[in-house]
């Protein structure tokens, strides 16, 4: 399958993922039907095929040397290394939504640095053990804690 094909089929995808989470965005974050989206779209991901650097690449805007580099440097997650190197669209998918919002505020350049803190602050947001001290900390059930 060629460069292209290829791209335009994950395009396609990502843009019917786009989709259905704006649709999901409209409802409250209590609402069922929200969390049954997201459930599609994680299903959806989850079943799509790995991804060539050389497609991740055209997706991103970026250089196949750039999107490998991302790669060694765990930005991207790489589903498979023999007999080459295969991405996971899950991962391709919430770097390409990074990506694309650092363009949009017109940052062009170091976007690995950045691409890389925007997602060391969303894993550290989904520890549990840092929500529950931060709605504690909303209760008014902390305290200070100074050291020397």
């Amino acid at each position: 399958m060629s460069v292209a094909t290829e791209a335009a089929q994950i395009r396609d995808l990502f843009e019917q993922i786009e989709e259905i989470e704006e649709v999901a965005l409209t409802l409250s974050e209590d609402d069922v039907r929200r969390h049954k989206l997201a459930g599609v779209v994680a299903k959806a991901l989850r079943q799509a095929p790995p991804i060539r650097p050389v497609v991740a690449g055209e997706l991103l805007d970026l250089t196949e040397k750039t999107v490998k580099a991302w790669a060694r440097e765990g930005v991207l997650s790489i589903s498979a290394k023999q007999p080459r190197m295969l991405l996971d669209a899950e991962r391709l998918h919430e770097v390409l939504h990074l990506v694309s919002d650092l363009r949009r505020a017109g940052k062009s350049r170091g976007l690995l640095d950045e691409v890389h803190r925007r997602l060391s602050d969303l894993a550290l947001r989904d520890r549990a053990d840092l929500a529950a001290s931060l709605e504690q900390m909303h209760r008014g059930e902390g305290h200070v804690v100074r050291t020397g």
